[in-house]
């Protein structure tokens, strides 16, 4: 069974590659064979009979295009084979037609379609005079097209949803990246121009209280090395920001933030959990913005490529370390955010690097799904 299952999925993912046309055309020469093959078993096989069937079928060439012209001329015709008593059961090419406007077309014209649909249903099966169980039969195909259709389209505006909402995250973040880049600028000014500035009076004032006062240019040199020492931190601290990519550049969040990253990813159509293991306790300031922004960059990644429906954030604290685990059930290794496609995972490593962690990433377990999984230091 489990075999019969990778052969399907090989087998839709090379016709999800195929292109559109064609998929269409075969469609229609199969539906077209369809009603040909029908009537000659049942030894109605007239002259006009494959010119009504390629009347038939071949407006599904254009389904995608004209969805609620395609299902109109469809329906005709189909109605017209079956009062002529020629069509099976299984009106193939109209089911088509229908999963197709249901997916395709607008409200008023889905409205439309499905009354008109019902009249030739109805009229199909009165005019042959045929059983009056074949209208239920044939309704509960119709239903059932109509029904993969609609979720077709729900689950096409779902992506659009979540693209529109990413694309909107990613303009917010270039935002808040040029107030960033803007804050910078404006404490570099403040640690060189009041740091520097204390170290040149001390520094000039020096050389006199070494003749005057020995211990008040002590205490100078002391002040010196202090102000000196803590400038270089603060620099230190604003060029580890400076050397990270545009993307990186946002506000710095913490764990606190959690909730609310958790809260959103949930509210764009995943089912997303944030959970604790252990005792929460104080953590330093980096690394605390590392761990919102490796669930940040998970989440973003589980969103925008794994196809997932569900991801859950754990997070586990011991003596002197903080676990982060984020796992979800998507495509897995072979999304892009897995296979290199981005910087999201060199990223991710970086950081946790910086802050002498560890950065493991990788298929969760059984092979299924995508785990990201971060210990970073305490002390």
């Amino acid at each position: 069974m489990e075999r019969l299952n990778e052969y399907g999925e090989r087998l839709a993912a090379w016709a999800r590659g195929l292109p559109p046309v064609a998929v269409d055309a075969a469609i229609a020469a199969a539906c077209a064979l369809y009603v040909i093959f029908n009537a000659g078993v049942a030894d109605k096989l007239a002259w006009w009979v494959p010119l009504a069937a390629s009347v038939n079928a071949l407006p599904l060439l254009w389904r995608r295009q004209y969805p609620f012209a395609v299902a109109a001329i469809t329906g005709l015709s189909t109605t017209v084979l079956a009062s002529a008593d020629v069509l099976s059961d299984v009106p193939a090419a109209q089911l088509v037609a229908t999963y197709t406007f249901a997916a395709l077309s607008p409200p008023l014209k889905r409205l439309i379609a499905v009354v008109a649909t019902a009249v030739g249903i109805t009229i199909s099966i009165v005019i042959p005079h045929d059983e009056a169980l074949n209208l239920g039969m044939i309704g509960i195909m119709f239903a059932v097209a109509y029904a993969l259709g609609t979720a077709a389209r729900a689950r096409r505006d779902r992506i659009a949803m979540l693209e529109e909402r990413a694309l909107r995250l990613t303009q917010e973040h270039e935002t808040a990246a040029t107030r960033e880049r803007e804050r910078i600028a404006r404490e570099m000014h403040d640690i060189l121009a009041h740091s520097m500035g204390l170290v040149v009076v001390q520094a000039e004032a020096g050389p006199i209280a070494v003749r005057h006062d020995p211990d008040r240019a002590e205490q100078m040199f002391d002040t010196i090395s202090d102000t000196a020492r803590d400038a270089l931190a603060q620099l230190r601290r604003v060029l580890g920001v400076l050397r990270a990519t545009d993307d990186e550049r946002a506000p710095q969040p913490g764990l606190d933030a959690l909730p609310g990253l958790v809260r959103q990813v949930d509210d764009a159509g995943l089912t997303a959990t944030l959970s604790e293991d252990g005792t929460p306790r104080p953590v330093p300031a980096d690394v605390a913005t590392t761990a919102y922004r490796i669930v940040q960059e998970s989440l973003t990644n589980t969103v925008k490529h794994a196809a997932a429906g569900r991801v859950d954030v754990r997070l586990t604290w011991t003596d002197d370390h903080l676990r982060i685990e984020v796992d979800d059930d998507g495509g897995g290794p072979g999304t892009p955010s897995s296979n290199g496609g981005g910087h999201g995972l060199v990223g991710m490593r970086e950081r946790v690097a910086a802050v002498g962690g560890t950065l493991d990433t990788g298929p969760g377990p059984g092979g299924e799904g995508f785990r990201v999984t971060a210990s970073l230091r305490l002390d």
